[in-house]
This record gives structure tokens, C-alpha cells and sequence, in this order.
């Protein structure tokens, strides 16, 4: 059985592998069910300790000679700050460890050989960090990760919930662990069981569940924020801003000719309406419809719209703040005016176009000197700890509502001692209403399109937030009895 923080201070610290932080309470639970199996699921939510929960199981299996090494899986985004985390939590040296980002073994296949090289000469734990990036089990990356997996025989995955969409979710991520857990040999035995499709390929329903849920729960330890950690509220404010009559102008010209380019069997051409409204909305001026283009529609950033409504929401006494942003041009800009309003050391930038070395130098800027902390949620949503600061602000989102979450929850975790404020900056009567409602309904944009053009809505409308199932009074009514 697991050892009690008593015995772990009286154990040779040689025998405890280097590990220099304790449990938490909720953490231990979770190491006495999962260090008796080989194969396990850590499903806790952002902030809870996966890391250190992991690294727990990781010393056991290391110190009873079962692996000698061992693979960390996790989004490319996340491997700077999972080495941040791991030495927080570890004396060096790492030699036991290599860590390498999900998405390249898509792309790379030097490093898919690499890695298949390693597992077949070491006995190796392989852990996938944010198993949600290899649910589609048709993708290259978990393909590969079922093939590096077949070759180990402790394997663990982390992920803050077992499903972010439908239980079709859990076929990829059990038959990586073992594809006997669930009973399947393929995803179409799965899903004659337990899905059922509409005449148009989407999951209506999925069937079952019982089933699924008994199966995968002796192999997985779940757990909740709101049921181990006690944090302080999240209050949400919306602040709703008029475009230009230019700009109106421009959105109504790009949404006609987007529109007239509609499939809705082709989803390529819904999300190309989708970001080019939003392009609009934010700033920018369409000069290609396909390919899509745009270039800056103000010749002064000051002068756009959402960056004085921005501009109006900072904190005026220095508190540290987020800012998330969609594109690489609105981190530009705002860094820009921000730089010149404040200074260049007000200012932090973290962006996909940096290397890991400015990443890092970039949070300890932030945390260290830094009021604003400027940064792509697709790229600083995962893994970052940034719970030294309590106020964001989100200049524009996307339709990922997963990434949403992951995002706000860089500061609402563990070490939080202030009441979280999250602002979302909002083009009024435009396709940023829409976004916003379909976070909220945590329901995919093209879906929920398409439930409108069969629904023969006015789609003009409905893209503008205007139809008759929205309220914006509604929304603000939901979010101030959320941040209760």
C-alpha cells in the first residue's frame, strides 16, 4: 500500500527518488488506486496537480524497477512549463525523462522513429498529457501513440475530463491505455454499440453509457476543483463596444459575399465565414475572399474600436492582467500601443512565432516586472501557472471552448487568493455575440449553424446575435449568478 506522509519523511531520501514536494490530500487517493494497475486515467481538472500526481506514480514504478524510463506526451505549447514544473517539483538529473509535444509526431517523422527506437529499447512509462489532442482515433499523431504504446507496458493519461464533447471522445484515448478495457478492436465496433449518426455523418446520440462508464471506472481516479480546493469566485463582465460605420459597411459587404460561398457540407467554407466576419470585427479589412486576406483596416491601431474599449478596461492600479487574443495581429497591435502607452517593460508577448528560451524569459518577465501579459489562448491556454495574477480580459475569442476553459483556469487553480475577474470584449450586434453564446452553450459554431439553415432561420440574423433564442440580458443574467 501507499506510504503515509509520516513514513515518506522517515524513508531514506534516496529511495523517494528526489521528489521534494508532498501530496495534497486529494492527490494521495489517487496514487493508492492507480499505483496497483499498469495502465490508468488521472481525469482532474485544470489546477488540482496531474503533474505532481503523475510524478508520484512515475517514483514508484521507478523505484521498483518496473521502467527505467520514462515518455511525456503533452501539447507542444505545454513543454517548457511542464520542465518548469517537473524541476519545482524534482531534484535533477532528468536523465529517467523525455518529453516531446504531441502534434510533432504528426509532422515529424524523425521523431516518431526516435521515439519508437526508445520504447523498444528501454522499459518505458508512457504518459500522454491532455488526452483530448488524440481523441480522433483516424489522426496520425494517435496512431502513432497507439503503435509507441503497444511497446510499454505502464502507461497513464492526464486530462482535466473524460469527455469534451460526446463519449465517442474515450475510443482513442482506452485504446491507447488498452483496447481491452472497452472491448473494441476497431471504432466502428465502438460506434455501432454506442453512437448513433444523423443522415449527415454528425453524432446524434450516443448510446450505452452504463456500459462505458463501469468499464473505465476501476482504471481512472476523477476529481474536481470545486471538491478538493477551496478558490476564491470568478466574476464575469461583457463590455460591448460599436464598430465604425466604415467597419459596418465593410462587415455587411464580407458577410454577403462569404455567405454566397456557403457549403454546409463543407465545413472549410463555414469557417471561412466565420473568420472573415471576425477578421472584420476586430480590425481588419478583407482583400481576398479565397484565399481569405485581410490587411489592417486603421492606418493607426489607436484608432480601432476594440483596442480604446480595451484600453478602457485595464486596471488604472497596476494590477498584473491577461490579455488572450485570437490573432498574431492583434497581439501586435495591442503590444504596440500598450508599449507606447506604458513603456516596454510593462509588456510581456507570448506567441507561437517564439522559441521555448523566450517563452520562459517572457512568463518571468510577466511575473517579475510585467503589468500586461499579452498572449495567443491556443498557445498560452495549456499548462501555464499564472496564479499571481487575477484579472483577464479576453479581446477576442474563437469557437474552441475547450481552449476557453484551459485558459481561464492559468489563474483560477491552486495558489489563487483573489476574486478572478474575466472580461470578454464584445463587437455589439455582430458574429462576436454569436461566439460568446455558443461558448456559453459549450456547442460547436458550425453546428450550431447548420441547426439554423435547417431550421430556415435568418441566417443574416443569427450570425449577428439577433435572432429570437438570444438575449444578451440572459447571458449577463447567467454570468452574474455564475460568479456567485
Amino acid at each position: 500500500m501507499y506510504k503515509s506522509k509520516e513514513q515518506l519523511k522517515m524513508m531514506n531520501l534516496s529511495e523517494i527518488a528526489c521528489l521534494k514536494t508532498e501530496l495534497l490530500t486529494h492527490q494521495i487517493p489517487a496514487v493508492e488506486k492507480l499505483q496497483q494497475i499498469k495502465v490508468g486515467a488521472l481525469y482532474m481538472e485544470m489546477g488540482t496537480g496531474k503533474t505532481r500526481t503523475a510524478l508520484e506514480l512515475i517514483r514508484l514504478r521507478l523505484d521498483a524497477k518496473k521502467v527505467n524510463k520514462v515518455l511525456w506526451l503533452c501539447p507542444c505549447s505545454v513543454k517548457t512549463n511542464l520542465w518548469i514544473d517537473i524541476r519545482k517539483h524534482c531534484e535533477g538529473p532528468y536523465d529517467w525523462l523525455k518529453i516531446a509535444g504531441i502534434e510533432s509526431l504528426s509532422s515529424s517523422d524523425r521523431l516518431y522513429l526516435q521515439l519508437l527506437s526508445f520504447v523498444q529499447t528501454n522499459q518505458v512509462y508512457l504518459i500522454v498529457d491532455e488526452s483530448n489532442l488524440v481523441k480522433n482515433f483516424f489522426a496520425i499523431r494517435t496512431k502513432r501513440i497507439a503503435k509507441l504504446a503497444e511497446l510499454c507496458k505502464y502507461k497513464l493519461i492526464l486530462n482535466g475530463t473524460p469527455v469534451s464533447k460526446n463519449e465517442a471522445d474515450l475510443f482513442a484515448q482506452w485504446y491507447i491505455l488498452d483496447k481491452r478495457i472497452l472491448g473494441y478492436n476497431s471504432f466502428w465496433s465502438f460506434a455501432a454499440n454506442h453512437l448513433e449518426y444523423d443522415d449527415k455523418g454528425k453524432v446524434k446520440r450516443t448510446l450505452n453509457v452504463d456500459y462505458l462508464t463501469r468499464k473505465i471506472a476501476p482504471y481512472s481516479y476523477t476529481v474536481k476543483k470545486d471538491e478538493c480546493l477551496t478558490l476564491p469566485p470568478k466574476k464575469y463582465f461583457t463590455q460591448y463596444f460599436d464598430l465604425t460605420e466604415e467597419q459596418m459597411e465593410e462587415y455587411e459587404l464580407a458577410k454577403f459575399y462569404l455567405l454566397g460561398q456557403v457549403d454546409e457540407f463543407d465545413n472549410t467554407t463555414i469557417y471561412r465565414l466565420f473568420t472573415g466576419l471576425q477578421q472584420v470585427a476586430s480590425g481588419r479589412k478583407l482583400t481576398s475572399i479565397k484565399p481569405l486576406r485581410s490587411e489592417p483596416f486603421f492606418k493607426n491601431p489607436c484608432d480601432n474600436p476594440r483596442i480604446q474599449t480595451l484600453l478602457n478596461e485595464l486596471p488604472t492600479d497596476g494590477q498584473k492582467t491577461i490579455i488572450w487574443c485570437k490573432y498574431q495581429h492583434e497581439i501586435d497591435d495591442i503590444c504596440a500601443v500598450l508599449t507606447e502607452k506604458f513603456g516596454p517593460d510593462a509588456v510581456s508577448a507570448f506567441c507561437g512565432k517564439l522559441n521555448l528560451s523566450k517563452r520562459v524569459s517572457q512568463i518571468e518577465k510577466f511575473r517579475d516586472q510585467a503589468q500586461f501579459f499579452v498572449a495567443n489562448k491556443s498557445c498560452g491556454g495549456y499548462g501555464l501557472n499564472l496564479q499571481f495574477c487575477s484579472n483577464m480580459i479576453y479581446y477576442s475569442n474563437d469557437f474552441n471552448w475547450a481552449t476557453r476553459a484551459q485558459s481561464e483556469d492559468r489563474i483560477h487553480r491552486f495558489g489563487q487568493e483573489n476574486t478572478v475577474h474575466i472580461t470578454d470584449i464584445c463587437a455589439d450586434s455582430k458574429i462576436d455575440i454569436r461566439i460568446l453564446k455558443n461558448l456559453h452553450s459549450k456547442e460547436r459554431l458550425s453546428d450550431s449553424f447548420k441547426s439554423a439553415l435547417a431550421e430556415k432561420r435568418n441566417i443574416s440574423d443569427w450570425l449577428d446575435g439577433k435572432d429570437d433564442e438570444y438575449d444578451k440580458n440572459r447571458v449577463r443574467a447567467k454570468r452574474k449568478a455564475e460568479s456567485r
